[in-house]
């Protein structure tokens, strides 16, 4: 008969009642100080019905137990990592903006124009100014690269302007420079062609495809086939950023090294694609993933990233979020990024939809 194996409890199921609430007491209060908390501000702030010595002693455990952390022997205490992480996965599991705040986010929506660019500006826009923090929407991007729609706009001599659109709204442009030049008419005539031809095409039907005997037309097949590669080779389009300021305020990202690795989370483009890779492109539409710090990500050390994925299935998805220091304002953060996913789904699958 094998042995049993020793049951292991998950992360904060050994935690009290009191801890728990104390440890999201802690977590609050640094939040909004960046100062150690001791046993004394806890029980006057906010009035608890223990005495400050009880208390003292419950930080210990928390602190014995890794959910928190005494900078000096005399300070108080602050949240680590592990702390910060049971309190994310508590938020996790409920936690919703207030009527009054979704309806005044969904009406900044609806007032702006029907123009995914201008969405994702907005939706930047709001998410720094709500959550204090500094936000990363990723316009939207196809799931399966395929084949819309496609112009060529003779532009002057050989030059030609090729307007590629796929499948999810994405559009793709290049310059084409033929050995001869060309009509306007026998342009528009060879787009028609190829639309009829390789609508909804996707990438691998598109390369398997034989060129046409047209040599125009099998110019801008090459092209269009090239296209398409190269947009299945990227998972990032467009980024659009708010806020750095209230990231590269905070005490923590005073030292020019923590600054350079917020920066290089929200600008550069491998990072951004390795983030969305480990966070969001295997989650469902609408669920939030919250990284803590330098455990999760070593690029991540001193900051925090809440995320979402939004979009429609099947067609194209994107991601919008916040980043700020570990010490962010989860309780703000999570619901805001959740719900402002969930709207900007619902308004490009009506949007798909017509």
């Amino acid at each position: 008969m094998s042995p049993r194996r020793k049951r292991v409890p998950p992360p904060g199921e050994e935690l009290t009642t009191r801890q728990q609430l104390l440890l999201a007491l802690v977590v609050r209060d640094y939040g909004e100080t960046a100062q150690p908390v001791g046993s004394k501000r806890l029980v006057e702030r906010y009035k608890l019905e223990v005495s400050a010595a009880t208390v003292r002693n419950e930080l210990a455990v928390l602190t014995q137990k890794g959910y928190l952390a005494q900078p000096h022997t005399s300070a108080g205490r602050v949240p680590t990592e592990k702390g910060y992480r049971f309190f994310v996965s508590r938020l996790l599991e409920r936690g919703e903006l207030p009527s009054e705040d979704r309806h005044t986010i969904a009406h900044q929506f609806y007032q702006a124009q029907q123009d995914i660019d201008q969405w994702m500006k907005l939706a930047a826009s709001v998410l720094a100014q709500r959550v204090r923090a500094a936000s990363l929407v990723t316009a939207p991007h196809p799931e399966e690269v395929r084949y819309k729609h496609l112009e060529l706009i003779g532009i002057r001599g050989r030059q030609v302007l090729m307007v590629l659109v796929l499948v999810g709204g994405e559009i793709r442009q290049r310059l084409l420079y033929l050995g001869e030049p060309v009509s306007q008419e026998r342009l528009s005539t060879a787009a028609e062609r190829l639309n009829r031809r390789y609508a909804r095409y996707d990438l691998q039907a598109i390369r398997e495809a034989p060129l046409p005997a047209d040599a125009l037309e099998a110019d801008v097949l090459r092209l269009v086939r090239a296209e398409m590669e190269e947009s299945a080779r990227h998972v990032v389009d467009e980024v659009y950023h708010d806020g750095l300021s209230h990231v590269l305020g905070e005490p923590e990202f005073a030292e020019s090294e923590a600054a350079r690795r917020a920066l290089a989370v929200l600008e550069n483009r491998t990072v951004l694609e390795e983030l969305l890779r480990r966070v969001v492109a295997d989650a469902e539409i609408g669920s939030v993933r919250v990284l803590v710090g330098s455990e999760d990500w070593e690029v991540l050390r001193d900051c925090s990233v809440v995320l979402s994925r939004y979009g429609t299935p099947g067609l194209a998805s994107g991601m919008v979020g916040v980043l700020g220091p570990t010490r962010m304002a989860y309780s703000s953060a999570i619901p805001t990024v959740r719900f402002v996913a969930r709207l900007l789904s619902d308004m490009m699958t009506e949007t798909l939809a017509e």
